[in-house]
């Protein structure tokens, strides 16, 4: 008698960041759905997003970015806070049903800084420098016309943005959350220290790339002291930015080191890279051929999330297989398959994501009612 086996995907392996067990490698990517209420509560809507992809077998879910104080840091309007308590507790819902389906659930915590398009807190815009954003606000998101110049942060107020991420993450534990993303990604106030053009500041904070880390660093030293020991703590990284897709760290690998080591030296449990294109074996390497995720995981010792196209099941076996992460993200992808997992462990063919759902805003009325039409 012949025996056969099928091979398991490797992204259907467990998996484990810190003191978290995961059921598998595939994590939901952090997506801004803007539909919390004006004072930043999160709805009984929101809840049965975030429980879906834990139902259709997504190991870990990261939630969209979540402002953490009510001064310069929220960037949408009706966008999710964990700046009060009442924030806190209307997060319980989504915690509770992620958590009920087996899944796993961490906070992204985001400071928009001079990319803010919606901040009822404030009327002005703050930064590391007076550099006007690139580019113009994303009406998907309430956005229009060009941001305004920003007003440079000073170092008192540096020193109460960190203890407002601390704040937040406390929140998020008392919330149930499994752990927090702090994102340093996509051209948001972290961001914005770190790349040359946005950060003219010649303080401690600006300049070299030892600099311009140091906020990010200095948060995530914060966030890990002030949670409990289990408590997971992630950063999330990127080159390429919302308003700014060509941008790459000026030091290349040089600078990709600095900033691993830096973050690493903080006790966070892993990395997020943030998508490098669709076409992620390609535009996420770095000169000499190694991958950026790869990088990251040889100089930080650290598990590390790929994000990019890797709902692509050959792509994804690719980047596991081949050493470039531990784990993946998927947005689109996700959108368009809450059981992608699931489907992927069937051999099911996944659903192409259709950019409609998302028009004429990102809102999760705008996808129920685009679902609703297919139907």
């Amino acid at each position: 008698m012949e025996l056969t086996t099928t091979r398991v995907h490797p992204a259907l392996e467990p998996a484990r960041i810190g003191g978290l067990d995961l059921a598998n490698r595939l994590a939901v990517a952090p997506m801004t759905r803007v539909s919390a209420t004006p004072d930043g509560v999160p709805t009984a809507e929101m809840a049965d997003y975030y429980g879906d992809f834990a139902a259709g077998g997504f190991g870990l879910v990261i939630t969209e970015g979540t402002y953490p104080d009510a001064a310069y840091s929220q960037g949408y309007f009706n966008q999710p806070g964990l700046s009060t308590a009442a924030q806190a507790e209307g997060w319980r819902a989504a915690t509770d049903r992620v958590h009920a389906a087996g899944g796993r659930i961490v906070a992204q915590l985001m400071h928009a800084g001079a990319l803010s398009q919606g901040n009822p807190h404030r009327a002005e815009l703050a930064g590391p420098s007076a550099v006007q954003p690139l580019g113009q606000m994303m009406p998907e998101y309430g956005g229009s016309g060009p941001w305004p110049v920003p007003r440079e942060l000073t170092v008192d107020e540096l020193r109460e943005i960190i203890d407002g991420f601390a704040a937040a993450a406390v929140r998020a534990a008392e919330a149930g959350f499994d752990g927090v993303e702090i994102h340093a990604a996509n051209g948001y106030l972290l961001d914005q220290f770190l790349t040359v053009y946005t950060n003219q500041r010649t303080d401690r904070y600006g300049g070299p790339v030892a600099n311009r880390i140091r906020l990010t660093a200095e948060v995530a030293d914060a966030v890990v002291a002030a949670t409990p020991r289990d408590f997971v703590v992630g950063v999330r990284l990127s080159q390429t930015k919302v308003n700014d897709f060509e941008y790459r760290w000026p030091g290349g690998a040089y600078d990709a080191e600095a900033i691993f080591s830096a973050l690493a030296e903080t006790g966070v449990d892993y990395l997020h890279i943030a998508s490098e294109g669709r076409n992620w074996l390609d535009t996420a390497r770095l000169p000499g051929g190694q991958t950026i995720t790869g990088l990251a995981r040889r100089v930080s010792g650290l598990p590390v999330i790929a994000n990019g196209g890797m709902h692509d099941p050959e792509q994804a076996d690719r980047v596991l297989t081949d050493g470039h992460a531990d784990l993946l993200s998927v947005g689109h992808g996700a959108l368009a398959n809450p059981d992608l997992p699931r489907r992927l462990a069937d051999g099911r063919t996944l659903d192409a994501f259709d950019r409609a759902m998302l028009q004429p805003s990102v809102t999760l009325a705008n996808a129920k009612q685009w679902q609703t039409g297919r139907s």
